[in-house]
C-alpha cells in the first residue's frame, strides 16, 4: 500500500554559472514518495510527496558548456578560483562517468518546497529494513533546520533552491558542502586524504538537528542536537568545530544519544535479539511537551518499536549512576553525560528547550546512506574511544570490531548495502502504529 524507498550507492550529477543556477541538460524528475498523516480521531489520511537529491551529489560544470568546474575532490582553479567566482547551477542525472558513494534525499510537499515537520506534541512512524547494512554503515533517518525553499528568499546567489536540493546543514556544521548559501565553498578547499569525491572548503553550514534513527543492523541509535538560533547559519574555520575545534561551533556536535547497547542492554536490538534486525520492523518516535500541546516545550523523546504486531518498548538504562529510564529527557541527558565523562554541549547549547525552539519552527525531513571517513562509525557500533577501556561506562557501543567500518573496505565488501524506508507516517500521540504488548 505504501511506497518504499531504497537508499544505495548512486551514480549522480550536477552543473555551474553566474551564481546557484539551473541547468538546461536535462529535466529534473522527483521520485514519488507519499507517505500519512494521522490524528486520533480521523485515522491515517495519504499524502502526495516525493523527495530530491540534495545539491552535494550533483555534477558541477561550466555554464557555457559541460567543462567539470569539481572533478574528484578537488576545484578547477582556473574556472573557481574563489567563492564568488565559481557560482554554480545545479542539476542531476543518472550517469555512467563518475561515481559517488552514499546518498541524502529530502522529502518535498511540492516541486519547489520542502515539507515541513513541527514535531512537538506529535509521533513520527516508519518501517525500515536494516537487514543489509553491516558494521561501518548508517541508514540515517532524521530532520534538520533547513529552509523550506532551500535558501532561495534568503539568499540571492541561490536561484535553483529546494527544487535542487539546495540548503543543507547540520550540528556539524559540515564543511565538504560544495554551495553554502547559493556561493561555491572553494576557498581553502582541501581533499579529502581517504575520500576520493570529498573535501572540506573554508566555510561549513550549521543547524538544529534531530536524528530520529541512525543505524544499522549491529546498533542504532536517536539523537537530539541543539543549535543557538533557529536557521542554517554560515561558519568559517575553526568556528566550524570539526577535528581541531570540536565545540567552538554554535551547535553541540555530540548530542545527548540513546543507544540501547552502549546504555547497558546488550541483549535488545541486533540479528535474532528483541528487535531482530534480520527483518523488517516499525519505529515509533514521540515528542512530548511540558504541557501536552504543540505550543508547550519538549520535555521528552519517547522510543517503541513494533515488530511482527506485537509493541516493544523501549529497553531501560542499566549504567551504574543513572536511573532506569528509558527515553530522553534533561535527568537522562545529565546523568548519561556525568556517567560517561563526557562534555555537555548538549546543555551548553540549551538542550531540550534549545530542540524544541527548532522543532517549533518546522524541520525538514532527510533520509541517507553513508560511510564514515572520519571515524569509521565505531561512534555507533564499536568500542570508541578505540584506546578507551571498553568496560567504562559509555565506550561500548556496538559489537562491531574497533577494526571495521573502514570505507574503502566497507565500499568493496558491501557495495549492495542497502536500507528501505517505507510506511511513514506522523500524527497526533498514539495514531500512528498499532499492535499488542
Amino acid at each position: 500500500m505504501f511506497p518504499k524507498f531504497a537508499l544505495l550507492s548512486l551514480f549522480l550529477t550536477a552543473i555551474t554559472a553566474q551564481a546557484q543556477l539551473v541547468g538546461t541538460y536535462q529535466t529534473e524528475t522527483h521520485p514519488s514518495l507519499s507517505w500519512q498523516r494521522c490524528t486520533k480521531n480521523g485515522g491515517c489520511q495519504t499524502v502526495s510527496g516525493s523527495v530530491v537529491l540534495d545539491s552535494n551529489w550533483r555534477w558541477v560544470h561550466t555554464k557555457s558548456g559541460y567543462t567539470n568546474c569539481y572533478t574528484g575532490n578537488t576545484w578547477d582553479k582556473t574556472l573557481c578560483p574563489d567563492n564568488q567566482s565559481a557560482r554554480p547551477t545545479v542539476r542531476s542525472r543518472n550517469n555512467s562517468n563518475g561515481k559517488n558513494i552514499g546518498s541524502r534525499v529530502y522529502l518535498m510537499a511540492s516541486e519547489s518546497r520542502y515539507q515541513m515537520f513541527k514535531v512537538l506534541n506529535q509521533e513520527f512512524t516508519f518501517d525500515v529494513d536494516v537487514s543489509q547494512l553491516p558494521c561501518g554503515l548508517n541508514g540515517a533517518l532524521y530532520f534538520s533546520a533547513m529552509d523550506e525553499d532551500g535558501g532561495m528568499a534568503r539568499f540571492s546567489t541561490n536561484k535553483a533552491g529546494a527544487k535542487y536540493g539546495t540548503g543543507y546543514c547540520d550540528s556539524q556544521c559540515p564543511r565538504d558542502i560544495k554551495f553554502i548559501n547559493g556561493e561555491a565553498n572553494a576557498d581553502g578547499w582541501e581533499p579529502s586524504s581517504n575520500d576520493s569525491n570529498a573535501g572540506n572548503g573554508g566555510n561549513g553550514i550549521c543547524c538544529n538537528e534531530m536524528d530520529v534513527w541512525e543505524a544499522n543492523s549491529i546498533s542504532s541509535a536517536y539523537t537530539p542536537h541543539p543549535c543557538d538560533g533557529t536557521q542554517s547559519t554560515r561558519c568559517s574555520g575553526t568556528a566550524c568545530g570539526g577535528q581541531s575545534n570540536r565545540y567552538g561551533s554554535i551547535c553541540d556536535p555530540d548530542g545527548c544519544d540513546f543507544n540501547s547497547f552502549r546504555m547497558g542492554d546488550k541483549s535488545f536490538y541486533g540479528p535474532g535479539l528483541k528487535v531482530n534486525t534480520n527483518s523488517k520492523f516499525t519505529v515509533v518516535t514521540q515528542f512530548i511537551t511540558d504541557t501536552g500541546t504543540a505550543s508547550g516545550t519538549l520535555k521528552e523523546i519517547r522510543r517503541l518499536y513494533v515488530q511482527n504486531g506485537r509493541i516493544i518498548q523501549n529497553s531501560k538504562v542499566n549504567v551504574p549512576g543513572m536511573a532506569e529510564q528509558d527515553s530522553v529527557t534533561t535527568q537522562f541527558c545529565n546523568e548519561a553525560k556525568a556517567a560517561f565523562g563526557d562534555r555537555d554541549s548538549f546543555g551548553q547549547h540549551g538542550g531540550m528547550s534549545g530542540m524544541s525552539k527548532s522543532m517549533a519552527v518546522g524541520m525538514v525531513l532527510v533520509l541517507s546512506v553513508w560511510d564514515d571517513h572520519t571515524a569509521n562509525m565505531l561512534w555507533l557500533d564499536s568500542n570508541y574511544p578505540t584506546d578507551a577501556d571498553p568496560n567504562k561506562p559509555g565506550i561500548a557501543r556496538g559489537t562491531c570490531a574497533t577494526s571495521s567500518g573502514v570505507p574503502a573496505e566497507v565500499e568493496s565488501s558491501a557495495a549492495n548495502a542497502r536500507v528501505i524506508y517505507s510506511n511513514i507516517k506522523f500524527g497526533d500521540i498514539g495514531s500512528t502504529y498499532s499492535g499488542t504488548a
